[in-house]
């Protein structure tokens, strides 16, 4: 590859080198009466992937070119990957569960030049137009052998550079228009090194992989990643019965996943389908020490693992379940909110103060150009804004694996900003440090610890006090009768909305009701299901829950 910068597939076929006939891949093959298993070595996924990015190569695809891809966790998925970031090419990846109106508004935002899909995926040309104009189209198989294949130039391939666009993929603006997060190659380096270090990914073992930026990093460790025979669309109604036979047959000795995903596995296979993981990780989601001290249980022998992380920075920080002290329970109990652990070594955290801030007058003047790029702070007024130990504000980030902008800069105003010091004093001007506003609240504890308390936006302020959202439901998640809850304000009324796992019984609704004590008057609100978001099927979706609750008169 003609370049002298470390991507993805470079990592990878180092891990081929070193591990030719080692399994990078396990998948479930479906079958017309049968289901059985492919694997996928490192030395194929290498040949494979080098063969189609030589068949790109001679249609002219290449460096800049974006390339909508719409399979699911497969191999077949994984060889188009990296054939792209060979190629220096962009892959653009959509959220499958977000609709067909998402996909026409990402298409419309950024038009593809190809377009990689399973057959079902073709019946979009017929519905938006951007992919239907796309110069090339390919039918992808999920049998990876069955992708375009031809020999690699002699010459060689032109190799992408840090800076060029690896992944771009979309989330939702605070207007609703969708946003696009580029991942260049460095940031996917940086993603992978980050992500190795806190998972501790160890070349040869086996990992079931429930993430699919995971896989990413998997392969580049060395770790056979297990996808699950299952639709990971939605993690929290998947097959459990046949995880659970994935399992049993290739005794993987780590995950990681969304605690939906868990806690459906434990509640239709049961513990014991847990029992041989040495290490898990979760998140993705809220992951309360309920959820840690079920998944402990299950897995006594393994080491569970909180992450705390996001789209745009993933990870932050990490905690184990043996490293929660009864003082912490305590604590969290008590309404301290939700302990997320230490940063990783990799991020820079700060803790801004959302008042001062404002006072300030940047988030207002970047605020009032969407889209004209991020706000701009000195150093010393950034430092001004840092709060105290224990005192809360918004969580802002910044480091190698944290994303940089926005396509287009959509999303720039609201979620970036650029802290730079005096010129002259080593800046150039116009340069600095982007930091990411994450929009969730938090504080930083004596141990230099992260403690979070929920969405900035979810905030319940009223003449009486200010309280987070986790700060109340960690409270009510650690009664065995709740499943899940959502602290919002109503018409000048608090409301915890409940979801149980089973009929409270007299004493627990008696005892919940004095444990939130300290929130009263607060109305608790009991519904068969809270609103879940379609990608992890683990947190809260508030507009949807707020839409219930005025159907009802209570908002």
């Amino acid at each position: 590859m003609a370049t002298d910068f470390a991507t993805i597939p470079d990592v990878i076929r180092r891990q081929c080198e070193a591990y030719p006939d080692n399994a990078a891949l396990i998948e479930a093959r479906a079958g017309w009466l049968t289901r059985g298993e492919r694997a996928v070595t490192f030395r194929q996924l290498d040949a494979m992937s080098l063969g189609l990015a030589a068949w790109l190569v001679r249609r002219g695809v290449g460096r800049g070119d974006v390339v909508l891809v719409l399979a699911p966790m497969s191999s077949s998925l994984y060889v188009v990957l990296l054939a792209l970031f060979r190629v220096g090419a962009t892959a653009m990846i959509l959220d499958p569960a977000a609709g067909l109106e998402h996909v026409r508004a990402c298409c419309a935002e950024q038009p593809p030049r190809a377009f990689f899909g399973v057959w079902k995926a073709h019946a979009l040309r017929l519905l938006v137009p951007e992919i239907r104009a796309a110069e090339l189209s390919v039918w992808v198989s999920l049998d990876p052998s069955r992708l375009p294949c031809e020999a690699a130039p002699e010459s060689g391939m032109p190799g992408p550079g840090p800076e060029t666009a690896a992944l771009l993929t979309f989330t939702s603006g605070s207007t609703g228009r969708p946003k696009a997060a580029v991942r260049t190659h460095g940031f996917l380096i940086a993603q992978h090194q980050a992500l190795a270090k806190a998972l501790e990914l160890r070349a040869g073992e086996v990992d079931l992989t429930t993430l699919p930026v995971f896989v990413l990093a998997n392969m580049a460790s060395g770790v056979t990643s297990l996808l699950p025979d299952a639709d990971m669309r939605r993690p929290g109604q998947v097959r459990a019965d046949r995880i659970a036979a994935q399992v049993a047959r290739h005794r993987p000795a780590r995950t990681a996943g969304s605690p939906a995903f868990y806690l459906r596995i434990l509640a239709e296979a049961g513990p014991e389908v847990l029992g041989s993981f040495r290490r898990l990780y979760t998140g993705g989601a809220p992951v309360f020490p309920s959820t840690l001290r079920r998944l402990q249980e299950a897995a006594p022998h393994a080491q569970v693992v909180a992450v705390y992380g996001s789209t745009e920075a993933e990870p932050v920080s990490h905690i184990p379940w043996d490293a929660m002290s009864s003082e912490d329970l305590e604590l969290m109990r008590g309404g301290k909110g939700l302990l997320a652990g230490h940063p990783v070594q990799e991020i820079q955290l700060r803790i801004v103060d959302i008042t001062r801030l404002a006072q300030s007058g940047c988030d207002e003047e970047a605020g009032a150009f969407p889209g004209r790029g991020p706000m701009r702070i000195s150093d010393t007024d950034f430092q001004s804004m840092a709060t105290a130990t224990g005192e809360a504000g918004e969580i802002w980030v910044a480091g190698a694996h944290v994303l940089q902008g926005y396509l287009g800069g959509r999303g720039d105003a609201e979620c970036k900003c650029v802290v730079s010091g005096a010129v002259g004093e080593g800046n150039a001007e116009g340069s600095g440090t982007v930091w990411h506003r994450t929009g969730d609240a938090g504080y930083l504890d004596t141990q230099g610890r992260l403690w979070l308390l929920g969405r900035v936006s979810a905030c319940v302020r009223d003449d009486r006090a200010t309280l987070y959202p986790f700060a109340v439901e960690c409270v009510a998640m650690s009664f065995d009768c709740v499943r899940r809850c959502a602290f919002v304000a109503g018409r000048g009324v608090r409301i915890l909305v409940v979801e149980h796992s089973r009929p409270p019984a007299a004493e627990e609704s008696v005892a919940l009701a004095e444990a939130l004590a300290w929130v009263s008057p607060i109305r608790i609100v009991p519904v068969s299901a809270i609103p879940l978001d379609r990608r992890h099927n683990a947190k809260v979706d508030y507009p949807a829950l707020r839409k219930y609750l005025a159907s009802t008169g209570l908002d």
